[in-house]
């Protein structure tokens, strides 16, 4: 196994485990760092879709955590 299947596999393991977090905000944090290593893992491989579609729900993350945040600064 070389490092490039290890952070595969590391990635997978993040976004799985994203998913039984019950915090909407640690939940995308976590996603996204698994998301970011598929980005990773997509370049090294040389696939376009992999690395697409991660690079997109990171980016998709990434705007609702910023978006929730500024919400709640301004209920405050």
């Amino acid at each position: 196994m070389n490092y490039v299947e290890i952070l595969g596999y590391v990635a997978m393991v993040l976004v799985a485990s994203s998913f039984l977090l019950k915090d909407v905000i640690k939940l995308r944090l976590v996603n996204s760092l698994g998301c970011a290593c598929f980005v990773v893992y997509g370049l090294l491989i040389g696939s376009i879709p992999v690395t697409g579609l991660n690079a997109l729900v990171v980016c998709i993350n990434l705007y609702y955590i910023f978006k929730g945040n500024k919400s709640e600064v301004a209920r405050a």
